[in-house]
């Protein structure tokens, strides 16, 4: 049979989630706690892959097995046998033409950021940090540049390996949710900048390797005034990753999940999206 698995994780210790020699991945985590589950060696295929420090909330991955489980066995059985920072959400019985990156029509990320005069610390590793006031409006309006295939050449990573760079953004949301508690200015001539958490939230069929880091890294450029909005269009046109701005902080990017098709009767969502400050658009 075909088993369908939601996956949540902590995207900190591990070296991505594709499974290495060194065994310290996510992949690596999860089929060794599936041997010790079903008492046989299980390989597992995920959505989408992600890299080293990026997190991911509603992972799928599907595998094969002769091993007969009820599918909330497959949940806490395999849990039982994860480190505590990576975790079972759900399992689904599954046609076994079902496949976890194949059929995903679409897939979403999420990005937080905090803006304040001083650097995160409880959630260090969970956000990306900048210390200047950002312009959403601005960041707004380049983003809609963004939207529909382009080819994305100028936010691709040297080592991708997709086959094409010409991929098809649906939607992007940028939202503030300003923090309750502010920090007091340095001093008496400083004026502190409002603190808030930022949420970019990306939905496309694909993504190439880097590419939302690589996206944030221009649209915070644009959020904080040293490019125009416009400016994106450039980016787009010149097909040359000399053309963008750096490779933004892997630390607040989370895997949202994948979509599929309505027929296949899977969770479309997960619960620990509310952890994440600010709501989901999508």
């Amino acid at each position: 049979m075909r088993i369908a698995l939601g996956v949540s994780y902590n995207g900190s210790p591990y070296h991505g989630w594709q499974s290495q020699p060194d065994g310290n991945t996510v992949q690596d985590q999860l089929e060794a706690a599936l041997a010790e589950f079903a008492g046989t060696p299980i390989s597992t295929l995920c959505a989408g892959r992600t890299d080293t420090g990026v997190h991911g909330l509603g992972q799928v991955v599907h595998f094969d097995t002769q091993v007969e489980r009820s599918e909330i066995s497959w949940v806490r059985g395999t849990n039982r046998y994860l480190p505590a920072d990576i975790a079972v959400q759900w399992a689904r019985v599954v046609d076994t033409s079902f496949h976890a990156r194949n059929q995903a029509r679409r897939r979403r990320y999420a990005y937080i950021v905090l803006q304040s005069a001083v650097r995160p610390s409880i959630e260090a590793g969970k956000v990306g940090w900048i210390f200047t006031a950002l312009d959403g409006p601005a960041m707004q309006a380049a983003a809609h540049y963004l939207l529909g295939e382009h080819d994305f050449s100028s936010f691709r990573a040297a080592a991708c390996q997709s086959i094409t760079p010409i991929k098809t953004i649906t939607a992007i949301h940028i939202s503030a949710t300003p923090l309750r508690h502010q920090h007091p200015p340095a001093s008496d001539s400083e004026r502190a900048i409002a603190s808030c958490y930022w949420r970019f939230e990306f939905e496309a069929n694909a993504f190439l390797h880097h590419m939302i880091r690589n996206i944030m890294g221009c649209l915070i450029m644009v959020g904080q005034g040293h490019k125009r909005p416009e400016w994106i269009k450039e980016v787009i046109a010149a097909r040359s990753r000399d053309a963008a701005a750096p490779t933004f902080s892997p630390h607040g990017l989370y895997f949202l999940g994948p979509r599929y098709d309505t027929h296949w009767q899977l969770p479309t969502s997960c619960a620990l999206e509310d952890f994440l400050p600010g709501s989901s658009q999508f």
